[in-house]
């Protein structure tokens, strides 16, 4: 794993920070691929919660390297497209739940990390923007298909084709952020928001977002059946016997 990018795993809850804030945490190559170390790693530790972050108190991640695509060819830029395709796949099917703690610039690609994640958490300070078109191109990690899968088709729209900068106010507002909370308890918060995550039964939280995933890439008679299929295959478990004893006997439950 490259020194660009930091590792903490405390309590079942895996933390990455992007450690580049010399470059507001832009993305090049050896970072990408220390990501995907770092997902991996996190996964051999079981993490029950993911958080992703960036160093310092300016970006969350800028962007991607620009020095480094301003001169690639077409050839060049599929790979870097599936190299930054891979990363935001890893942290979407992360077999927990990820939240990006939003702490200052998010563009580009650094937007589209945070949309491969569960959850976002933007700090007061943050701005995001799927800011493309400005530099003459599309986003090219994620940014055209989850965006609209999580602000609807017309703002995704106008955000990729202006390639506006939104507050994080105007972000919540669009639905692009689930909170926003002061710059300065960002962290602590985010923290409380993991270690809830991760003291939820760790099976059924992975089937549901296994299944909440699904509903994107199929039809609904497909999703539900799906989530039939989820649903049933939790009983037995330890934590569904656990769960529904506790609630019968009137006390908190014991998962795994």
């Amino acid at each position: 794993m490259a020194d660009t990018v930091d590792l903490t795993v405390e309590d079942g809850v895996a933390t990455i920070t992007i450690d580049r804030p010399e470059s507001l945490n832009a993305l090049n190559v050896p970072t990408l691929h220390a990501l995907e170390d770092a997902i991996e790693a996190a996964e051999d530790e079981d993490a029950r919660a993911l958080v992703l972050t960036g160093a310092g108190d300016d970006a969350f991640v800028a962007g991607a390297d620009i020095s480094y695509m301003v001169d690639m060819d077409t050839a060049e830029a599929q790979a870097y497209a599936e190299l930054g395709h891979g990363v935001a796949s890893a942290i979407e099917e992360f077999p927990a739940p990820a939240v990006a703690a939003i702490n200052g610039y998010a563009f580009g690609g650094g937007m589209e990390l945070a949309l491969a994640c569960d959850l976002r958490v933007a700090s007061e300070r943050a701005l995001l923007g799927q800011t493309e078109i400005d530099l003459g191109i599309v986003p090219g990690w994620g940014g055209t298909q989850r965006l609209p899968r999580l602000v609807g088709d017309e703002t995704a729209r106008r955000l990729i084709y202006f390639g506006d900068r939104l507050d994080a106010t105007d972000a919540y507002e669009e639905g692009l952020v689930g909170e926003v909370v002061a710059h300065d308890e960002l962290d602590d918060h985010v923290a409380d928001l993991a270690a809830d995550l991760a003291a939820q039964p760790a099976t059924a939280l992975r089937a549901a977002k296994e299944a909440i995933n699904a509903s994107h890439e199929t039809n609904l008679a497909a999703g539900l059946d799906f989530e039939a299929r989820a649903w049933a295959g939790l009983f037995g478990s330890h934590d569904q016997r656990e769960g529904m004893q506790a609630f019968l006997d009137d006390r908190d439950p014991d998962f795994e």
